[in-house]
């Protein structure tokens, strides 16, 4: 999180923005519900239009399958 989008604001995005990808929920209430943190941090970067190139890391290509 703080990587890309920094600490301060970082926390902002996982209490306030509501997640569709996760069942309409904040990241910090999926997180509570244990949904898997990787879905929510793809629905994150999703809803926050963050290049795919980005969404596992700086630099890091996307994990096989």
């Amino acid at each position: 999180m703080a990587d890309e989008f920094g600490e301060a604001y970082g926390r902002v995005l996982t209490q306030d923005l509501v997640l569709d990808d996760v069942g309409g929920l904040t990241a910090n209430q999926a997180i509570a519900k244990g949904v898997d943190t990787r879905e929510i941090w793809l629905a994150l970067c999703a809803k926050n239009d963050v290049p795919r190139e980005r969404w596992y890391g700086v630099g890091q290509r996307e994990p096989r399958k």
